[in-house]
């Protein structure tokens, strides 16, 4: 199964969710993948991987058509591997904008990665080519929400612009679900906000809800997961109750 998780906004957590939710995945004896399309390479630097030392990377098998096994490389924590991000990759939708077929280099170029039970694609936070690749390579995908009223305002607007996108393409990818981040209770308007997403969204919003969390907003620092920075962290015990959902989304999907 491939995951796009996808959402044209930053600061969504998306990086953060594909992380903890491929550790917590691994918890659970699934073999994950994790593919760094942001040129930023957050998801990668995650891990621990220096910029120095994120060649060969996915911009190597995208552009070069390096083979994708000579790329992947292992996390750090077992049963997750990972193809890094690049800076090259800020050039995809310039470098390929008039080649045909530009739309499905990245299921191409994954086609060979056989041996993974689930694929966690990182986009960067655009509606640009890249996720338009992830949306074409996936079977799914994942959009992480802040309930905030901009994000809210955001979330419309995004699934509007993903249908007529499909549509544009003939794509027939549906939304696995709906992750809200960075939920903060203290705050009246953030319930309020949960609220309407759930009577809007129904059950395409996961009931898991991530809350701000120390914790979870220091590990990318070390180059950890919140598993591996502190295994009893609230962060923690939601990211694998998300996973717990989407392996039981995954089963009716």
């Amino acid at each position: 199964m491939k995951i796009a998780v996808i959402n044209a906004k930053g600061g969504t957590a998306k990086t953060t969710s594909t992380v903890n939710i491929a550790h917590a995945l691994a918890n659970l004896k699934r073999k994950v993948l994790i593919v760094d399309l942001d040129p930023q390479a957050s998801a990668s630097l995650s891990f621990g991987i220096g910029r120095s030392d994120l060649d060969p990377s996915i911009a190597d098998v995208l552009f070069d058509k390096l083979p994708v096994n000579k790329a992947i490389r292992h996390t750090g924590v077992t049963g997750v591997d990972i193809l890094t991000g690049s800076m090259l990759l800020s050039s995809f939708d310039v470098t390929f904008s008039s080649s045909n077929g530009r739309e499905n280099k990245l299921k191409l170029a994954l086609a060979s990665a056989k041996s993974y039970d689930v694929t966690l694609i990182d986009c960067p936070p655009t509606l640009s080519l890249l996720p338009l690749n992830a949306l074409i390579a996936a079977d799914t995908f994942l959009v992480p929400v802040i309930p905030q009223y901009l994000a809210l305002e955001g979330l419309a607007t995004l699934t509007e612009a993903l249908e007529c996108i499909k549509n544009g393409i003939g794509c027939t990818t549906d939304m696995l679900g709906i992750v809200l981040t960075q939920v903060d209770r203290r705050s009246k308007s953030t319930g309020e906000i949960i609220d309407l997403i759930r009577n809007h969204y129904g059950d395409k919003v996961f009931k898991t809800e991530v809350r701000i969390n120390t914790k979870l907003a220091e590990a990318p620092s070390y180059g950890r997961t919140i598993f591996q920075h502190d295994f009893n962290a609230s962060g923690a015990i939601q990211y694998q109750a998300l996973a717990d959902e989407i392996v039981a989304k995954i089963k009716e999907f």
